[in-house]
C-alpha cells in the first residue's frame, strides 16, 4: 500500500465513522471491528481490560496500521485498503489526550497551547485558540508551568491543547483515571460542554460505568477484541444481558426537561416520556446565594439504580418516597441466586428494578403485566 492523498476526501454529507479494523497482536488476541458511529457527540468506548479499547484508538489515530482496514470519518477518509489510502498519524486531523496529561514541562500553560496551534495552518483552523482556552475555562493557568497545576487543570490544559489543533476528531484514553474522586467531579462538566457546543465527534475510552452514564450518547462495547453491542446509551444501559454484568452499578437513564424548580425544598420536577420526576438539586445549585444553575425548560440527564428501585401492584395512598410511576414489566431475569433483574417500561423510556425473587413471585411479575415503580433515588448527570 502506498499512501494517498487524493480523492480521500468523500461526500461531506456523510456524518458518521465507518470503523472496519483488524490488528492481531501476538498469538493470542485479535481485534475485528467492523462498524459504523456517529459523526458527533461523545461515543463511549467501553468493557473490560484487555478487550481492545486502546488498540482501537491506535488503529483510528493510525498508531498501529491495521492489516486490514477502512476508516472514514465524516466522509474524510483516512484508510481506504482498496484504494490504497493510508494517511500516517501527523496528516490525520485528530487530537489525542491520555489518562497522563504528557504536558511539556519546561513550556507554560500558553507554550504548551501555542505548540498545538503551531501544528495547524491559519486557514485550517476550525477552533480558535481563545475559544479553547474558554472552553476549558484555563484563562487564569495560562503563565504557570505545568508543575503548578493540580491533575484535573493539567487534564484541562491536556484537552485544550488538544482542541487548538483543530481536530475533526477527539481520541481520548481513560482521561480520568489517574484523577481521585474530586477531580474528576472537577473535570466532568467540561466534557459535558465540549460535547455540547463543538460540533465534535469524540471517542472516549473507559471502563468506568459511571462515566458512561454521565457523558455518552452513544456506546460501542467491546469484548475479547469484537463489538458485543452498540446503540444510544439509555438503551444499552437498561438491556438485560449487559445489565446483569454491572451488579449494584445497574441503572437507567433518563433524559427529560426541566419543568419546575422548588428552591424551598431544593428540589425539581423533571418531565420526561413516561411521566414527571422531582429529584434534589445538586447542592451547588441549591444553595440560596449560589447562581442558579438549573432553570425550567434546560434539558437534563438523570440516573436512576436498579437496587434505588422496588414494585408494587397499586399506587400506596401515604408513602416518603415522591416518584411512584406506573410502568410495565417487559422481562425478568434471574441473577442465579437471590435476586431478580425487571425491565420495565415507562410510556417509551426503559427502568431498571433490582429485587428478591421472592418478591417477583409474590407479585406473581411477568412481561406485559402494569406495576408501579417507586423510585426511592434519583441522580442528576448534567
Amino acid at each position: 500500500m502506498t499512501q494517498g492523498t487524493s480523492n480521500s476526501r468523500q461526500d461531506d454529507t456523510d456524518q458518521d465513522i465507518a470503523l472496519r479494523a483488524q490488528v492481531r497482536l501476538g498469538d493470542n488476541f485479535m481485534l475485528d471491528v467492523d462498524t459504523h458511529l456517529p459523526g458527533r457527540g461523545i461515543t463511549a468506548v467501553f468493557g473490560p481490560s484487555g478487550c481492545g479499547k486502546t488498540t482501537l484508538l491506535r488503529a483510528v489515530a493510525g498508531l498501529t496500521r491495521p492489516t486490514s482496514g477502512h476508516i472514514v470519518v465524516n466522509g474524510d477518509v483516512w484508510q481506504d485498503d482498496h484504494a490504497r489510502i493510508w494517511r500516517p498519524t501527523h496528516q490525520r486531523p485528530l487530537g489525542v489526550v491520555f489518562q497522563e496529561a504528557s504536558l511539556f514541562d519546561h513550556l507554560s500553560v500558553q507554550g504548551n497551547l501555542d505548540f498545538g496551534l503551531r501544528r495547524v495552518p491559519a486557514s485550517q483552523r476550525r477552533i480558535s485558540l481563545p475559544q479553547a482556552v474558554e472552553l476549558l475555562g484555563i484563562g487564569p493557568l495560562l503563565a504557570r508551568r505545568p508543575a503548578q497545576l493540580s491533575g484535573g487543570e493539567r487534564q484541562r490544559v491536556a484537552i485544550a491543547r488538544a482542541l487548538a489543533t483543530s481536530p475533526h476528531l477527539l481520541l481520548m484514553d481513560e482521561p480520568l483515571a489517574s484523577l481521585d474522586g474530586a477531580r474528576k467531579a472537577e473535570l466532568l462538566p467540561y466534557f459535558d460542554r465540549l460535547s455540547r457546543e463543538l460540533a465534535l465527534p469524540v471517542l472516549y475510552v473507559t471502563h468506568a460505568l459511571d462515566e458512561v452514564a454521565r457523558l455518552a450518547n452513544h456506546v460501542l462495547l467491546l469484548a475479547q477484541g469484537r463489538v458485543q453491542a452498540q446503540g444510544r446509551t439509555a438503551d444499552l444501559l437498561t438491556r438485560l444481558d449487559m445489565a446483569q454484568q454491572h451488579g449494584d452499578a445497574a441503572s437507567a437513564l433518563i433524559e427529560g426537561t426541566v419543568a419546575t424548580v422548588d428552591a424551598h425544598y431544593g428540589l425539581m420536577q423533571v418531565r420526561f416520556g413516561g411521566g414527571t420526576i422531582e429529584c434534589m438539586l445538586p447542592t451547588h445549585r441549591a444553595a440560596p446565594d449560589a447562581t442558579p444553575g438549573i432553570a425550567p425548560g434546560q434539558h437534563v440527564r438523570l440516573r436512576v439504580l436498579a437496587r434505588d428501585v422496588s414494585l408494587a401492584l397499586s399506587a400506596p395512598p401515604h408513602s416518603s418516597i415522591l416518584n411512584v410511576l406506573p410502568a410495565t414489566v417487559q422481562s425478568v431475569t434471574s441473577d442465579g441466586h437471590a435476586l431478580a433483574l425487571v425491565a420495565l417500561n415507562l410510556n417509551g423510556t426503559p427502568l431498571l428494578a433490582r429485587i428478591t425473587r421472592k418478591s417477583v413471585n409474590a407479585l406473581a411479575l411477568a412481561p406485559g403485566q402494569p406495576v408501579y415503580a417507586q423510585i426511592k433515588g434519583v441522580a442528576v448527570l448534567d
